[in-house]
């Protein structure tokens, strides 16, 4: 008989497996086959994102030579592909190697014409790897705001829409850059409802609100005075109007697939499944009543997988290590031990196997785990207080390390509870 573990370990790898990236991008050559480019014309290869060596491995079996190709993508997918210039950015905070990766960028789209094709392969993950400011800000500009978006707690979209105004490539700026070359975008969802304006912070589609909006957001979170000047002149300024360019877009896979993928593999071995949420956001305290929740009303007569997706947010109130999907299993442990009944067990993790600046894709709860943090003799309270999930996990050996997946479509989570 498998363990609880042994059976969530294998339904969050049945989602990562649903999300390879190379797979889903062959699904979507095979039905919709590429037309070669104009006469005289060649393609332009560019990937975007944590799963961008995989998404451009797998294209380049589908293109004709001769061909450019560059890939930005995060340290731990690196990968060198034969022919590729293949560059890492930083994530989820940019830094000098994320603006040299954007500046790549814009030299690489310098170079087409009118005859020649720009393929884009988009992930989770570019908004951060590749990053080129607005006039009049800088790099240390950009990391200011994400760091102050990271640590606020606001949704993925209201962030990415804020990125969009600050920066010359997110929002649509690629398309700019890539005129007059025509644009083809294959896009993997790392965001939840696919709203392709909101994935890598949207190169290749509209934005998905303007600097009043983006303002606004800022205001409301309070973080609008912490901001550097230039940024706030930046949005302050009236807007410079030009239309953007055509781009067809192709969504090629999301949560909602893999989500698919661990209700199938519940069944598979024995459970009863049922998808509780596809759209699991916002703060990772309403995430952790909304589980709960689910979990009480769940029957004990039968064994039950709750499956969640979705991808919240942390406000930081501390100075420790750790990721939403750590916090949320840590907040498990401390309600569950008291509140839950059964063997149960909670998983939440990122299908791109980092969760937040650690190496841990996630976190671990059962019955035992705040008391077996205890046991080692750091008090748990204290460390979520201070948002250092990681270590309280880590005291537990509670910690779902995977490494690098080489994809990217949010989160999922499971919670397994046995009959009687």
């Amino acid at each position: 008989m498998t363990t609880l573990l042994q059976d969530a370990h294998a339904l969050f790898d049945s989602a990562v497996a649903r999300a390879d990236p190379a797979l889903a991008l062959r699904e979507t050559l095979r039905s919709t086959p590429l037309l070669p480019p104009s006469d005289g014309g060649q393609d332009y290869l560019l990937a975007l994102g944590k799963a961008a060596v995989p998404m451009m491995k797998e294209m380049l079996q589908h293109i004709p030579e001769p061909c450019q190709a560059l890939v930005v993508t995060n340290p731990e997918n690196l990968g060198a592909l034969p022919g590729v210039r293949v560059l890492a950015g930083s994530h989820p905070v940019p830094d000098q190697a994320s603006a040299d990766a954007g500046a790549a960028v814009i030299d690489f789209l310098s170079q087409t014409t009118e005859q020649d094709r720009v393929i884009v392969l988009v992930s989770g993950g570019g908004s951060a790897l590749m990053v080129a400011p607005a006039a009049g800000l800088s790099l240390a500009d950009k990391a200011a705001v994400n760091a102050a978006l990271l640590a606020s707690g606001l949704e993925i979209n209201e962030m990415n829409l804020v990125r969009q105004q600050l920066s010359d490539l997110k929002g649509g700026g690629l398309l700019h850059h890539a005129a007059p070359a025509p644009v083809q975008a294959y896009i993997l969802s790392d965001v939840i409802g696919d709203d392709l304006r909101a994935i890598a912070s949207g190169p290749t589609v509209s934005p998905l609100g303007d600097k009043t909006a983006a303002r606004a957001i800022l205001q409301q979170a309070a973080i609008w005075d912490d901001l550097p000047a230039s940024v706030r002149t930046q949005l302050t300024a009236s807007p410079v109007e030009a239309q953007l360019p055509e781009a067809h877009n192709a969504l090629i896979g999301s949560n909602r697939h893999s989500l698919a993928a661990m209700m199938e593999r519940a069944a598979t071995l024995g459970w009863q499944p049922q998808l509780v949420s596809d759209h699991l956001v916002g703060d990772v305290t309403e995430a952790v009543e909304t589980i709960l929740q689910a979990a009480k009303n769940a029957p004990l007569d039968q064994p039950v997988a709750l499956i969640f997706g979705g991808e919240t947010t942390v406000r930081l109130r501390g100075d420790g290590r750790g990721g939403r999907n750590q916090e949320m299993a840590l907040r498990m442990a401390h309600r569950g031990a008291t509140e839950l009944s059964g063997d149960w067990l909670f998983l939440s993790g990122g299908t791109d196997g980092r969760d937040g600046p650690t190496d841990a894709a996630g976190g671990i709860a059962t019955p035992q785990t705040w008391a077996n943090i205890s046991k080692t003799g750091v008090d748990p309270g204290a460390l979520l207080a201070n948002n250092d999930s990681y270590a309280a996990l880590k005291a537990a050996e509670a910690l779902l390390i995977c490494g690098g997946t080489g994809t990217n479509v949010a989160d999922v989570q499971v919670f397994l509870r046995r009959a009687g």
